[in-house]
């Protein structure tokens, strides 16, 4: 089983080095506390509890599983005493204000404490991600009363949390659902109805579990505009032990994230509580669902990580024939594995996306501070500003990462071969638990909808391609001089270009062809993905230039490594780019011209 270390060196460099976290800090209130000092407190007790406890429990909680009995549910050995150390830690309310009981820290050090986490343990680290979707939407949208019942023991984490919204009849198309909700005299309503696919929807980890339930009211709107949003707990505040007509109906039987408990929960008649505006539920559930789409995306980033370590070690020290261009362990019987240049490949894309993934999101990370920031400061137009930017990275950060994630999960099996596929090495977990990344909140293809018919066609019109590829452009015309950079700059410079070209195109087409919006959402998010993993390689690159030429925090050879695996991105991994804006421009014709009865002629 690989074992996890946290990349703290990789970590710190881009917090302290490439985007200035300490400066950033500084201007947003939450930030006060968030001292050089503090931080590096925090990721060196967290990654312990990481390294120590959570990532030991990886492959044990996978091989058991989690029961179900009587209605029950009980997790691994193992997670409840990892659980209780996590709390006891106050890791749950880092990000989280200090009236509840948080520590009113900033998110971007709630997303960095997740990606140790997720690495380490992403089964383990599904419960307490579940309750910071609740505990997000209770902040944003819950009563005085609601912040007290709930948000308090939420943020302590001796409550849990989940989002509801599935149902066996409809998934992403929400307006389908059925669950009802029956008004009652005292200003509460009885929930009646099935969700499937809930994730930490039972389990003994904490002493309650507070839903948060998408349901109609009587007479509501059809579709989506007739949906309201509930806190339906399993147990009412005050009266923990009593029914409350929430049941786990059985668990899934899945391919990977075992240790995860994903339940069928069924409401009878139970009690809960409107959470915001009557037929306004899915505006916000959305604050939950952007929540929990940046926490997937981590997902990539970290089975990326956790593979890589494990193919990294099996690299080193695996023998097998010697090197093309002759012996370069002449006392070994054969040399290593990392010595052959396709296993290179291998590494190197797994590295590339996971250092490349990790800037991402650290990048993204300090947007939400400065979302939240404004949330909390009742600023709605500075919140909208930071909301419409999170918007546009959101779905490129889960669906494209998520989809290397997964890529460069496989590569790391790969590279041990045969034993990549016999489960005691661990490998084939990781591929397995990757699996889902691309499915669940909001499959690939839905993010891919959402960047390009949502957030670029109809509510910017391009303005937000245009935006982010000035990043791209800006690099390029400032580096172009310099001999190290100028190749990253040149090709920055012509991605950029291309990037606006190809929307342009796409909005031109969708406007006689509407079915182009679907052909080519895919590949435009996956353009846009590399596109975007480009500009922050060459950021990294741009660094560590610096660094070796007027020193830096880390050795030289850390900064050459950095140079070496942005110049691969650059040759290896960006030209796939364009083959996927190629693929978007094709007419639709060839994607939707055959006849569904003509997919198959030999069954129905």
């Amino acid at each position: 089983m690989p074992t996890y270390k946290a990349p703290v060196r990789d970590m710190r460099f881009l917090m302290n080095e490439v985007f200035d976290f300490e400066s950033h800090y500084k201007t947003i209130p939450e930030g006060e506390e968030a001292t050089p000092d503090m931080v590096e407190a925090i990721i060196g007790e967290m990654a312990k509890l990481c390294e120590n406890t959570l990532a030991p429990l990886y492959q044990t909680g996978d091989e058991e599983g989690c029961k179900f009995e009587d209605g029950k549910v009980t997790t691994p050995k193992g997670f409840k005493e990892a659980y209780d150390e996590f709390v006891a830690g106050g890791w749950q309310g880092l990000s989280h204000p200090v009236e509840f009981g948080g520590q009113g820290l900033p998110a971007s050090l709630g997303l960095i404490k997740s990606e140790m986490m997720a690495t380490a343990n992403w089964s383990f680290t599904m419960y307490p991600g579940l309750s910071m979707g609740a505990m997000n939407t209770i902040q944003m949208h819950g009563s005085d009363q609601q912040l007290q019942d709930y948000l308090v023991p939420l943020t302590e984490g001796r409550w849990g949390g989940t989002m509801c919204l599935t149902e066996p009849q409809c998934g992403t198309d929400l307006g389908q659902v059925k669950t009802k909700a029956e008004p009652q005299e005292d200003g509460s309503y009885k929930i009646s109805g099935t969700k499937i696919f809930i994730s930490s929807g039972e389990h003994d980890l904490t002493e309650n579990i507070v839903h948060i339930v998408l349901a109609r009211l009587p007479d509501a709107p059809k579709g989506t505009k007739g949906i309201s949003l509930f806190i339906v707990p399993k147990y009412l505040p005050g009266k923990i032990g009593e029914d409350n007509g929430v049941h786990c109906g059985s668990l899934e039987k899945k391919m990977g994230i075992k240790a995860s408990a994903t339940c069928v929960m069924n409401f009878d008649e139970a009690t809960g509580f409107l959470i915001g505006p009557e037929n306004q539920g899915l505006e916000c559930m959305f604050t939950f669902m952007n929540t929990a789409r940046i926490g997937t995306s981590i997902q990539g980033l970290a089975h990326a990580e956790l593979s890589y370590q494990g193919a990294l070690t099996y690299a080193k020290e695996r023998k097998s024939m010697r090197a093309l261009s002759g012996k370069k362990e002449p006392d070994a019987i054969a040399d290593s594995l990392i010595h052959h240049g396709d296993v290179r490949r291998m590494l190197l894309k797994q590295k590339a996306v996971a250092e490349g993934g990790r800037a991402m999101i650290y990048f993204a990370a300090q947007y939400a501070d400065k979302m939240i920031s404004a949330a909390q400061a009742d600023n709605d137009e500075e919140y909208k500003k930071w909301d419409d930017e999170l918007g546009f990275l959101t779905p490129i950060l889960k669906g494209f990462l998520t989809e290397k994630g997964l890529e460069v999960a496989n590569d790391g099996m790969q590279v041990f071969g045969g034993h990549g596929y016999i489960k005691e090495h661990g490998m084939e977990q990781i591929v397995r638990d990757a699996r889902i990344s691309t499915l669940y909140e909001g499959t690939t293809g839905i993010q891919a909808l959402d960047l390009l018919g949502r957030k670029v066609l109809l509510l910017t019109k391009g303005k937000c391609v245009r935006d982010f590829s000035k990043k791209l452009v800006d690099f390029g015309t400032k580096n172009l001089r310099d001999p190290k950079l100028r190749p990253f700059a040149w090709k920055l410079l012509k991605i950029a270009a291309e990037w606006n070209y190809l929307t342009t195109r796409i909005m031109l087409v969708a406007a006689k062809d509407r079915d182009v919006v679907s052909t080519a959402s895919y590949d435009f998010l996956m353009y846009s993905g590399y596109a975007m993993m480009a500009y922050f390689w060459a950021l990294q690159a741009g660094v560590a230039r610096d660094k070796l030429e007027n020193g830096g925090n880390e050795p030289a050879e850390f900064y050459k490594a950095k140079l070496a695996t942005a110049e691969f991105y650059f040759d290896r991994m960006l030209p796939s780019a364009k083959a996927h804006a190629d693929a978007a421009l094709k007419p639709t014709k060839s994607t939707m011209q055959l006849k569904p009865e003509h997919f198959s002629f030999d069954y129905e």
